[in-house]
This record gives C-alpha cells, sequence and structure tokens, in this order.
C-alpha cells in the first residue's frame, strides 16, 4: 500500500504534462490522495474522498502560515496595480536607462540578479522585489519574461540557503539542534555551505546567462517567439499578456511612485523580521514578516497615489480590486500546491520516498542518495522546508551509525531540497517566481527545468567525487 503514496505527485505530473493545465493537475492529484486516505478508514471512498479533499482546503486555508502566503500573493496584484497604473514602472525604467545603470541586456540581468541577492533575508521577497523591478525593462529590452523568472528563482532560494543569516538557517539550525553530533549545530550548518554544490552551481549558471546574454533550450525558443510575436499563450499567460499592455500604454510620471512602496517593502521586512524574533533577525517569522511589510508597501502605495491628487479613492480601489483579480489563477495554483503538499505529508509519500535510500548501499553513495531523494521528496510534495524536515531526522543518524562528513550529508540534503523545488510545478516559490515576473508558471517550469537539470547533474557527481574524498 505505501507505494500507493507517490501515486497523487505522478498523476499531477502526467495531467500537467498532457492537459498543460496546472489547476485541474493539481485538483485531481488532491482527490487522489484523499481518495487513498479514505480507502484506509472509509468503505465509501468517492464521498469521503470528495469531502475530504474540500476539508484538506478548509485546514490549509485556516494555518495562519499558509493563509498569510495566500494574502499576500493577492495584495501584491494590488501592489503591482499602484505601480503599474500610476505611471511608476515606466518612469523608473526610463530613469535607469536615462542614466546608464540599465542600457543594455547585460545591465538589466546583472540589475536584476543584484536585487535577488543583496535581499537575502526572505526568498519570496527576494523574487517579488527583483520581479516588480526588471519586469518592464526586460520587456524594454525584449527579453522574455521567462528569462526573468528563470534568474529571480534561481537566485533567491540558494542565495537564501547560503548566507543563512535569515529564517531558513534558523529554521535548518532547529532541526540540527536535536541531535548531538559532536560539534556545534552552528558549525555545522556554516561548514555545509562550501558543500552545498547546487545552490553554487546554480548562482553560477545565473551568472553565465547574464554576463553572456545566452540562453539555451525552451528558454531559446520562448526568446524566438517574443522576437517574432508570435507566443502561443495559455489562458493563464493571455491575462499576463493583458497586464504587460497595459504596463506599456501607462505614461511615465515620478519613479517615487514604484520605488518607495518597494523600499517600504524591503526595509519593511527586515524591521518585522527583527521585531518577530524579538531582537534577533534570524528567528524572525518570515511569513508574518513578508505580509506585514507587503501590507506597509501597499499603504504606502495608496497614499502616495492619493496624495497626488491623481487619483480618487474609488479609483485606487478599482485598481487594487482589479490588480487581486489578475493574479487570482496564479493564487489558486499556490492554494492548491499547499493543499496537495498538506496531504501528502498525512499520506506518508515523503517519508516512503525517503526510506528508498535504503540501508545497505556502498557508504560512498549515501550522500549522492540523499541528494537525490531530496530532490524527489521536494518535486513530489513542492516543499524544500518539508524535504528538510523529513530527511535531517534521517540523514543525522547515517551520520552517527556511520561516521559521514556531518557537514557533507547536512549540504546534500538543503541542496537536494532546492534543487526539486526549482524542478517542480507545484512548488509555492516557483508560483511566486510566475506572480513576480509576469510569466506563465508552465512556461516558466518548463525553460527552467534544463537549467536546474543540468546543475543536479553536475552537482550529483561532485557528492560522488567529495564522498570518495572525504569518506
Amino acid at each position: 500500500m505505501e507505494w500507493l503514496s507517490v501515486l497523487p505527485p505522478l498523476v499531477a505530473i502526467i495531467i500537467v504534462i498532457w492537459k498543460k493545465e496546472v489547476i485541474l493537475a493539481l485538483l485531481t492529484a488532491v482527490f487522489v490522495s484523499e481518495l487513498l486516505l479514505a480507502f484506509q478508514h472509509h468503505n465509501n471512498v468517492i464521498f469521503y474522498g470528495f469531502v475530504g479533499s474540500l476539508e484538506r482546503v478548509i485546514h490549509v486555508v485556516s494555518s495562519g502560515g499558509n493563509a498569510r502566503i495566500l494574502i499576500f500573493s493577492l495584495l501584491i496584484g494590488a501592489l503591482l496595480a499602484y505601480v503599474r497604473d500610476s505611471g511608476g514602472v515606466t518612469a523608473t525604467v526610463e530613469k535607469l536607462v536615462h542614466n546608464g545603470i540599465a542600457k543594455s541586456k547585460r545591465q538589466v540581468g546583472s540589475l536584476t540578479m543584484f536585487t535577488g541577492m543583496v535581499i537575502f533575508i526572505e526568498s519570496n521577497l527576494s523574487v517579488l522585489t527583483a520581479g516588480i523591478l526588471s519586469r518592464d525593462l526586460f520587456d524594454r529590452f525584449k527579453m522574455s519574461r521567462a528569462r526573468l523568472a528563470y534568474i529571480i528563482d534561481s537566485t533567491s532560494a540558494p542565495v537564501c540557503i547560503l548566507v543563512l543569516l535569515n529564517g531558513w538557517g534558523a529554521y535548518v539550525l532547529a532541526l540540527l539542534n536535536n541531535y548531538e553530533l559532536g560539534q556545534s549545530s552552528v558549525s555545522i550548518l556554516w561548514g555545509s555551505v562550501a558543500f552545498n554544490f547546487y545552490a553554487i552551481i546554480a548562482l553560477l549558471m545565473v551568472v553565465y546567462t547574464v554576463v553572456t546574454d545566452r540562453v539555451h533550450g525552451p528558454m531559446k525558443k520562448a526568446e524566438l517567439a517574443l522576437h517574432s510575436k508570435m507566443p502561443q499563450k495559455s489562458s493563464s499567460q493571455q491575462t499576463v499578456s493583458q497586464a504587460i499592455l497595459q504596463e506599456s500604454m501607462v505614461p511615465a510620471t515620478k519613479a517615487r511612485y514604484m520605488l518607495v512602496p518597494l523600499l517600504t517593502m524591503v526595509f519593511g521586512m527586515f524591521f518585522f523580521m527583527y521585531w518577530s524574533g524579538q531582537g534577533d533577525i534570524t528567528q524572525g517569522d518570515g511569513s508574518k514578516s513578508v505580509l506585514y511589510a507587503t501590507c506597509l508597501g501597499l499603504a504606502v502605495s495608496y497614499f502616495l497615489l492619493r496624495f497626488s491628487k491623481r487619483f480618487e479613492h474609488q479609483q485606487l480601489v478599482d485598481i487594487g480590486f482589479k490588480g487581486i483579480g489578475e493574479l487570482l489563477p496564479l493564487v489558486t495554483i499556490v492554494l492548491l500546491s499547499l493543499t496537495l503538499g498538506a496531504s501528502l505529508k498525512e499520506l506518508g509519500t515523503g517519508y516512503f520516498i525517503a526510506g528508498i535510500v535504503g540501508e545497505y548501499l556502498p557508504l560512498i553513495l549515501v550522500v549522492p542518495m540523499l541528494f537525490i531523494a531530496g530532490a524527489v521528496i521536494s518535486f513530489s510534495t513542492g516543499t524544500s522546508w518539508g524535504t528538510f524536515a523529513i530527511l535531517i531526522p534521517i540523514g543525522v543518524p547515517l551520520i552517527q551509525a556511520l561516521g559521514l562528513p556531518p557537514s557533507l550529508v547536512i549540504a546534500a540534503i538543503l541542496g537536494g531540497g532546492i534543487f526539486g523545488d526549482h524542478c517542480s510545478p507545484i512548488s509555492d516559490t516557483t508560483c511566486v517566481s510566475a506572480i513576480a515576473s509576469g510569466c506563465d508558471l508552465l512556461e516558466h517550469v518548463k525553460t527552467q527545468m534544463p537549467y536546474a537539470l543540468v546543475g543536479g547533474a553536475l552537482t550529483l557527481i561532485a557528492y560522488v567525487i567529495a564522498s570518495i574524498v572525504m569518506i
């Protein structure tokens, strides 16, 4: 029966490939997962699978952390609409181009990458800020939104897991503090940075893309389609394209209408992380902080526009709800991704996949297999943090029993989680990256996948070599 726990994510992947429809795939996967759970306790499996699916959505929304993710994802739509319809985006782009900061594709890519790397405190804030800042610049220089989504997605999580002075580091540290390893948890975690090969390779690939201005595979096709002005659009992509068209029609006004709300959001995030962590920024609550910072940025944007006397209150209300409406399809995907992850957790999918690693592997293959297990769990469940929670309790006993290098093992687990997250169409980070860049979700997954797979293959080779040398 345990092997059936991998059926829901497989169903989701098959439907995504077959129908090119993410919402249908996620709904079906949730229903299949709930059917399997109902089969264990009830006779009327169809009825309880249907009811269970609805209750699972309610349970997910009732979680404070999940509710905050969903609300801030909607509010970002309102903020995007404000900075767009105010003319602030157009003004910022013209200012950057006029001042020579963004006068070429290479400079635009560097600005995007630098923005994502500087905001290492929270991955969602990183992709949102870099995406909002760069969307119109990418349009100006005829670079695809798929390239933008790739750059911000492949910058945010790798930087967060390498810098560690954020909620990511605090979370992993809390998991490690439950064990006695002969070294302090802090020293093991910091030691993992040098061995987190996937995160390092992912960042190097972004640098390569920015410096050479070259793209490959499906992303190259997306860029050629952009230049030929004949891209094929899904229904969600049409919504995004309408928003892009609206951006191009808004005349430039003042750059502050974009920059002030964005800077407010960024500095607000630091403040709320410090406040929620009671003076320790690494102990701050990421979901609370990003929601509070987004609300603060939205309020600042509203009052800036209201006091400019260019907009009436009702106009701003209409613009805000219009922006929220544009993001409803993608926020629905985020909701269903969280729902599927919660259902798979109860089904035990992650633990079953982790068990595949086995106890009888050759010693030098343990670390590479932990990386693969982390990738598969993260890809199947859509959560890197959940992957860490599953695999660290498996990896640490292996460190204790087999004398494996602690930092190497932890790095493989962390890197595997991020690798799978980059490939997964049901990852919330993938969804938020699509939202921030204005890119269709499936196009983002399809165009980023080859880069992630190349990085994953190189990482696997690196872990085999490291294991031979160190074990």
